[in-house]
């Protein structure tokens, strides 16, 4: 199987090391006029770029070192050409500037990317959402800088990935100002825009921000009252958490699921009653934030490495809470998933599958297998050095399994070529 699940994404000839995204918004009418700024380092000689970007009217593109012979948008791809050829190694930059409707990018059954809520705007990325929005090179291992100036009217609250690092008041609207320093993958660059207040949560080891809507404030303890010490527990057992701040974002609208982007993730108005499966989901979208945002995929076939990280993280935390230890949970989900077809190798699952409720789950029952095979000391410590050793970086399972190996204090191999590669379900280790 192919290890390219979108071929029609991205350009390996170039990196993006810092994307600068001006834009101005209007939340009545979708009408979105935006400037990028791209710095980027062409990887081989190479005189011609393409960006993807969809549904947009591109009238300038300007290239620094050099000149632009002609650009053109199709099929999903802004092209451009330059005069000069640029060498391996040679740093460059683009402005292009760009304006129309943003409209969600079909994804199968589904949509990502640009979502207009009833009052506002979701932007939820994954997989190949990015380019419903902005030009960009849409790698998910393309890790780069970000610095996004957005401009709406003044009735909403505007929320972006990073700090807010500044915030004008013009007559009639309001720029705010975003910066991400830490690298971040296309896909995990979000906006967030409504009529929200901003409530500072205290107790946590970082920053710790809630952004809803004011009718809300009062249901917001049901489900994530215990973010604080949850952010602490996880920093305590997978390492510091990476980012300046976290921050939740909760919408007017309910949503079908949740959804993380870097230092933030967003939940729908459904998400507030206390029970185990909203409060699960906190946790899932929160432990993101070190499997997934700090360490992401470099190809979109090791998705067990975030989604199956994100569920034992769920069972961590039922155990550290309280509730059902994260054994019984294991129990719980192998037994379910020996009633499934066993058709599923999670190691390589394909695009159509990579969502699949069966690579969550048995991606957490492999973590939770490799526990019980070397015990919790060495357990919690090879995940400790792993999210250490490649914080910010991108990541495949060939490191994991090269660093459990190098770490478990026996030989692992077996272990992961039965829960990776077979589809029949192996059995859990003795606890």
């Amino acid at each position: 199987m192919s290890k390219d699940y979108f071929p029609d994404f991205g350009d390996r000839s170039y990196d993006v090391t810092a994307y600068e995204l001006h834009l101005r918004y209007d939340v009545a009418s979708n009408q979105l006029h935006g400037r990028a700024e791209i710095d980027a380092v062409a990887a081989v000689e190479v005189d011609e770029l393409h960006l993807d970007l969809r549904g947009f009217r591109v009238t300038k593109v300007r290239c620094h070192p050099g000149h632009v012979a002609k650009f053109s948008v199709k099929r999903n791809k802004l092209v451009v050409r330059t005069k000069d050829v640029l060498g391996p190694g040679e740093r460059f930059s683009l402005s292009i500037t760009y304006s129309g409707r943003p409209t969600p990018l079909p994804d199968g059954t589904d949509e990502m990317g640009w979502e207009e809520l009833t009052d506002g705007v979701l932007v939820a990325g994954q997989t190949n959402g990015a380019p419903s929005w902005f030009p960009c090179n849409d790698r998910p291992d393309n890790k780069a800088s970000y610095r996004l100036h957005v401009t709406t009217s003044s009735d909403y609250h505007v929320v972006a990935n990073g700090q807010l690092v500044d915030r004008h008041r013009g007559a009639s609207a309001t720029t705010w100002v975003y910066e991400q320093p830490e690298p971040m993958a296309t896909y995990l660059c979000t906006l967030q825009i409504g009529r929200y207040v901003e409530v500072e949560v205290p107790g946590a080891p970082v920053p710790l921000t809630a952004v809803l809507p004011p009718a809300l404030r009062s249901r917001y303890d049901g489900a994530f009252g215990r973010q604080p010490e949850m952010l602490g527990f996880f920093s305590r057992i997978f390492g510091p958490y990476p980012f300046a701040g976290y921050t939740v974002v909760i919408t007017d609208d309910e949503l079908e699921i949740p959804l993380e982007s870097q230092g933030l993730s967003v939940f729908g108005s459904n998400a507030l009653p206390d029970d185990w499966d909203n409060v699960r989901l906190v946790a899932h979208e929160m432990s993101h934030q070190w499997f997934g945002n700090s360490l992401t995929l470099t190809s979109w076939k090791d998705i067990w490495l975030h989604e199956g990280f994100a569920c034992y993280s769920e069972w961590l935390w039922s155990e550290e809470s309280g509730s059902r230890t994260a054994h019984e949970r294991a129990l719980e989900h192998w037994g379910r998933l020996a009633e499934l077809p066993q058709d599923l190798a999670i190691g390589d699952p394909g695009p159509e599958d990579m969502f699949d409720d069966r690579v969550y789950k048995r991606g957490a029952l492999l973590l939770h297998a490799l526990r019980l095979t070397v015990g919790d000391e060495k357990f919690f410590g090879l995940l400790a050095s792993w999210v250490a050793t490649h914080a910010y970086g991108s990541v495949t399972t060939a490191m994991f399994v090269e660093h459990a190996q190098e770490h478990a204090g026996r030989d692992v191999e077996d272990l992961f070529t039965a829960w990776l590669d077979g589809t029949d379900l192996p059995p859990l280790p003795d606890a």
